[in-house]
């Protein structure tokens, strides 16, 4: 279990505390698709000082939060480890994306160009709007520069070349003067 590198894993949820009585935690979903609790048979808690792979023995959604129950873990006692554990599954098990959708661990990191080659910066967080995900570029010795993420801006992203090439439309480097702190 340790010799999974982080690469390999893609974070679905932290648990956020224990849950009644009976081992079960309530966990705060980081995937653009809670449902996909539904079909989940294990996940892989990491809590910082050990990983460990879970079996889902039950579920159920309360709110915007998933409430888990897995086999061997059924006291309060035994789930209270688990506060604060952040739940990964394996890329096997992910969920398959449509064509120009990504996962953010292979987004992060990537140098951003301009059509024109200019470096922008590195991708550093994705913001979800209502309307799209935003890019937050963070730029050396200057504010982040934020770019939606529209077929329009992003020309294309290259995963294993380390490196997304953008479009800036017109007024989108004034309109980011003030940027992200």
């Amino acid at each position: 279990m340790e010799d999974l590198l982080q690469e390999d894993l893609l974070q679905v949820g932290a648990v956020t505390s224990t849950h009644g009585l009976r081992g079960e935690v309530k966990v705060f979903p980081t995937t653009d698709d809670p449902a996909r609790y539904k079909k989940l048979k294990e996940v892989i808690a990491d809590t910082g000082k050990s990983r460990q792979v879970l079996k889902i023995e039950q579920r159920r959604f309360f709110k915007q939060m998933v409430i888990l129950k897995f086999a061997g873990i059924n006291h309060i006692d035994e789930a209270e480890p688990l506060k604060g554990a952040k739940l990964y599954v394996t890329r096997e098990h992910a969920v398959s994306l449509a064509e120009d959708e990504y996962f953010f661990a292979d987004l992060a990191g990537l140098r951003v160009e301009t059509e024109e080659g200019e470096v922008l910066g590195v991708l550093s967080d994705i913001l979800q709007t209502g309307a799209n995900d935003v890019y937050v570029i963070s730029q050396e010795n200057q504010k982040d520069l934020l770019i939606p993420a529209i077929k329009e801006c992003i020309k294309q992203v290259d995963i294993e070349g380390g490196r997304m090439i953008v479009h800036l439309l017109a007024g989108l480097r004034e309109m980011n003067k003030g940027g992200a702190e």
